[in-house]
């Protein structure tokens, strides 16, 4: 039986965290750092929204416990927006905020000078759309 209704699941409202940073850049890694959290915001980019299954087979290495959380984290800090669908089996999605997207450019820079490295490097690398974004961007520079 599928329901048509669909609930979405905000993050709670919290007092703001207390910080130990100066700068936005230091509050900016401290959003969006570690090893899976700009992994997770760049496959959203890719893919407009995934549900959880599919994000853990975009990164073979993430244990479920450690995606959930990453998750969670990016859903607190209004990067990520989780769906919840009201339907059997339940169905939940992940896609990102507008403020999640404003991380676009950023990981179109990253992509870009990862394969600017790999390449001094001699390592080969399948390439990313927004590595080739930022291609597009840099020469319009």
């Amino acid at each position: 039986m599928v329901f048509d209704t669909i609930m979405v699941e905000s993050a709670p409202q919290t007092a703001p965290v207390e910080t130990k940073v100066n700068t936005s850049v230091e509050f900016a890694l401290q959003v969006l750092g570690g090893k899976w959290k700009l992994l997770i915001v760049y496959h959203l980019l890719e893919n407009d929204r995934l549900r959880f299954g599919e994000l853990g087979r975009c990164m073979p290495g993430i244990t479920q416990k450690m995606l959930t959380q990453q998750l969670r984290d990016l859903e607190a800090d209004g990067l990520v927006l989780r769906e919840v669908f009201a339907q059997v089996p339940p169905r939940v999605e992940y896609s990102l905020t507008e403020l999640g997207r404003e991380a676009k450019l950023v990981l179109e820079r990253l992509c870009r000078f990862g394969k600017l490295a790999a390449q001094h490097n001699g390592v080969p690398l399948a390439t990313c759309r927004l590595a080739e974004n930022a291609d597009l961007a840099a020469a319009a520079d």
